[in-house]
């Protein structure tokens, strides 16, 4: 031997002592003469044995979790470890006996090392030089034990030394199998090393791989198949049983060869599985986890995951939560009705296929009133991740739920948006059936509004035209009447009366932000594009050009589904450790942001495009009572519509996610082109997902608001006739009201004081009152009727005839129907940046 092997031979030799000194061998006498020959190299070595630290700590194994519909389907399986934990009871004998025959045949005589494996590694390997070979099944455990948690503790630098060829590791790894054979049963260190071990392509653990490849149970594994897993652990990289079933397959003979010997199998098995192809056995199965990206629902998937991010439950912080759930092996059980998802997504890309050519997507969310849990959300798109620009065919960004989950800002909500200026109407004390004064207006025939007639921080920054979508206006309207029709001008009009910055007031207490969770309604800054705190766009307020998504919306809808009470968008069911105990969670609280009476009143408003407006097409089967509103956008580039019945409440929406453009003349669908509102796509799609996720529900109706909130809380306005007009601001302001002064009049009070007040009486506390200032001029008195001296010529009917409802009438009679043309909430020109512009990316 040269000279310049013998360091390493006394190295090798002195290591081969050390275990025996380990094992108690040297003391009995057995290996005096090795120790003699390595001389004072080798009784330092021994020392080192012994002074190394002994005691040998496993932990929890990362395992993957599962995630559950509420109906009990397993919808995606996230883990950092694909590894599913079992127990002995759950492994097949033909998997222990091969895996012991070709790892570690002694396993059961030995106390943590075998000797005969190491003696043989030993001078194996003092010619070559190598540290390999002679591990047993102890040792393997330990080791891969030492890497994980290192690797658990992102500690790269001692999960790669947890692994090296040095005798310094060698030696504190048998040290270490030395303390779990005097610490662990043989069950339990086989039972750990069968649950760390890993066999390829990322399956660790033999449950994992055997569903993996065999897309069987570790107890169902057969002979054969149980060789082919126990074959490769000794390489599993280069033994990979997907891409190189050849070697593996020689490998698996081996085992097989191994078992024969052992008794482990007969002869005629040993023949009938060695016949076998490896690649005729394999059948991986893919759709297992780990990302999103194989999960049944990858969108809801991800909205689940980065959801779980923010429950303090799981941890202290976001990548705490994130480890728990990767490597927890947690039953989580979400919200998801899988069923009725599934029939959503169904009936959007029927109407609205994956990829449609007009560049048209839609979505949908659907919300529990009065819990918040999420029932089902789709969208028309496939998921794909690595895009480098999104299409209405492949996108990794979800249409429906906001940023702060990885979705979208959304999309500008149109006149769905005039529900939050009747709750604030309501709120105030005005009638249910009460009239708003609508200027009149029509397509091409905008009325003007002035950025004077609202309040300063939610006014216009230059004068507004508002457009109807047909001629009308131009008297009093009833709000219901309004509603049903969807009147442009009569809730601009009415956010003037009740005072515009109640609206966002309302927003903000029903849940209501921007996609990106920032208060909706304001206004950009057009140098910057940052919304501009305290300052909101009129149009945003009253005809929704401001952004957000379908689940936000339902969620905000759903408060007067629920009498008031607002509770966030909840996923999560449950959740259930590995060991069977359920982790205590608070749900996102819910809060009573509405008088029950006023949410009623809304409600009943509301029922009225369903029944007669511009959403007859929603209308549910069976007679079952529903309440929602329509939603279209300047030039058809977005629709909607948002419904509710006491149990469930959805938001449809369909439009261009990409880059915005008009619907209007576009073939949907493979359909002839139609003008497209919300009451054309959005609200027939809405009645069918409603019908099929209510059936078997019981029928239950709205509640009757009361008669407060129908006849309205009204206080009198204080007499200003006659006074200057700082006069009429201080005594108006003082009584509560908000006074405005329109300008002049001909009147009988002296020049330059008050003539009279619109409305006069009383009015809404907190709204606008008007008071129009006398120029002096008295106004002209019509002369008398002529007194009827004779009887009037008879009739040519011989019965009286009822005269048709007028939109004018306060009773609560239904309003004239429109049959034509839902509303089409236009407006001419920008008087504020409300920063909804065409988008060129996802959303």
């Amino acid at each position: 031997m040269s000279r310049s092997a013998m360091p390493n031979l006394v190295r090798l030799l002195g290591a081969f002592v050390a275990v025996a000194v380990g094992m108690g061998l040297i003391s009995a006498g057995l290996l005096m003469p090795f120790a003699g020959a390595s001389g004072s190299a080798a009784r330092g070595t021994v020392g080192a044995f012994e002074d190394l630290d002994g005691e040998f700590t496993a932990i929890s194994l990362a395992q993957q979790s599962k995630i559950y519909s509420a109906d009990g389907k397993v919808l995606a399986t996230p883990y950092d470890a694909n590894r599913i934990i079992v127990p002995m009871s759950k492994i097949s004998k033909n998997m222990i006996n091969a895996q012991l025959a070709i790892e570690d045949s002694r396993f059961y005589e030995h106390g943590g090392i075998d000797l005969r494996g190491t003696s043989r590694a030993f001078f194996s390997n003092l010619s070559s030089g190598s540290t390999q070979g002679g591990s047993s099944i102890t040792q393997q455990y330990v080791k891969i034990m030492l890497q994980e948690k290192a690797l658990r503790a992102d500690d790269q630098e001692a999960a790669t030394a947890a692994t090296e060829q040095t005798y310094s590791r060698k030696l504190q790894e048998m040290k270490y199998a030395l303390d779990v054979e005097k610490t662990h049963t043989k069950g339990q260190i086989l039972n750990g090393y069968f649950n760390i071990v890993y066999y390829g392509d990322q399956a660790y653990g033999v449950e994992a791989a055997a569903r993996h490849f065999f897309s069987t149970s570790a107890k169902k594994l057969t002979v054969g198949e149980a060789a082919t897993l126990a074959g490769v652990v000794q390489s599993p990289s280069r033994l990979n049983i997907r891409n190189n079933p050849k070697e593996v397959q020689e490998r698996r003979d081996l085992v097989l060869d191994r078992m024969l010997s052992l008794g482990d199998i007969s002869e005629w098995q040993h023949k009938k599985y060695t016949k076998q192809k490896v690649s005729d056995m394999v059948r991986i199965k893919e759709s297992e986890g780990g990302t999103c990206t194989k999960a049944v629902d990858p969108y809801f998937c991800n909205y689940v995951m980065e959801y779980l991010k923010t429950m303090p439950e799981l941890g202290p912080d976001p990548d705490a939560r994130l480890l728990a759930v990767n490597t927890g092996g947690l039953k989580i059980k979400t919200t998801l009705r899988r069923d009725w998802q599934k029939k959503m997504h169904e009936d959007l890309t029927e109407r609205v296929p994956n990829g449609d050519p007009s560049g048209v997507g839609a979505a949908s969310a659907m919300i529990e009133p009065g819990t918040g849990k999420v029932r089902a959300i789709a969208q028309t798109s496939q998921y794909k991740v690595g895009l480098d620009r999104a299409s209405t065919k492949y996108s990794e960004q979800a249409w429906t739920y906001p940023t702060r989950y990885g979705g979208t800002n959304g999309f500008a909500i149109g006149s769905t948006a005039k529900m939050y200026a009747l709750v604030a109407a309501l709120k105030q004390g005005k009638p249910m059936e009460s009239t708003v004064n609508a200027p009149r207006a029509g397509l091409g025939n905008p009325h003007t509004f002035m950025p004077t007639e609202f309040d300063p921080s939610c006014t216009a920054g230059a004068p507004w035209e508002v457009q109807n979508d047909f001629d009308s206006g131009g008297k009093p309207l009833t709000l219901r009447y309004a509603t049903e029709q969807s009147i442009n001008t009569a809730f601009a009009q009415l956010a003037s009366d009740i005072g515009s910055c109640n609206i966002p007031k309302t927003m903000a207490a029903m849940g209501l932000t921007d996609g990106n969770g920032q208060t909706y309604g304001l206004t950009v800054d057009q140098e910057t594009s940052k919304k501009i705190k305290g300052d909101y766009s009129i149009a945003n307020l009253v005809l929704g050009s401001d952004s957000t998504s379908p689940l936000q919306l339902a969620s905000s809808y759903a408060t007067l589904a629920a009498d008031g009470k607002y509770c966030p968008p909840n996923p999560i069911e449950s959740i259930t450790k590995a060991n069977g105990k359920q982790i205590k969670i608070k749900p996102p609280a819910c809060k009573q942001v509405l008088d029950p009476a006023v949410a009623r009143g809304v409600t009943s408003l509301l029922e009225a495009p369903i029944t007669s407006g511009t959403a007859t097409g929603a209308q549910l089967a069976d007679g079952r009572i529903a309440a929602g509103k329509t939603g279209t956008t300047d030039k058809h580039r977005q629709s909607w519509f948002v419904g509710y019945t006491p149990q469930l409440a959805t938001a449809v929406w369909v439009g261009t996610p990409i880059t915005e453009k008009s619907m209007d003349g576009l073939s949907i669908g493979g359909r002839p082109p139609q003008a497209v509102f919300g009451g054309t796509i959005a609200a027939p799609l809405w009645k069918q997902m409603m019908d099929e996720a209510s059936d078997g529900m019981p029928k239950k109706d709205f509640k009757d608001p009361g008669g407060k909130v129908v006849n309205g809380d009204l206080t009198a306005i204080p007499s200003v006739v006659g006074k200057t007009p700082a006069e009429a601001d201080s005594i108006l302001k003082g009584a509560g009201f908000n006074p405005r002064n329109t300008g002049s009049a001909n009147g009988t009070a002296p020049a330059g004081t008050v003539a009279y007040t619109s409305p006069s009486g009383q009015a809404l506390k907190g709204g606008t009152v008007e008071y129009y200032v006398s120029n002096g001029v008295a106004p002209v008195t019509a002369p008398p009727a002529p007194t009827q001296t004779q009887a009037a010529p008879p009739s040519t009917t011989t019965q009286a005839q009822a005269a048709p409802p007028s939109p004018t009438s306060t009773s609560t009679s239904a309003a004239p129907t429109r049959t034509k043309g839902p509303e089409n909430p236009k407006t001419n020109g920008k008087p504020k940046n409300t920063g909804d512009k065409p988008k060129k990316n996802d959303g």
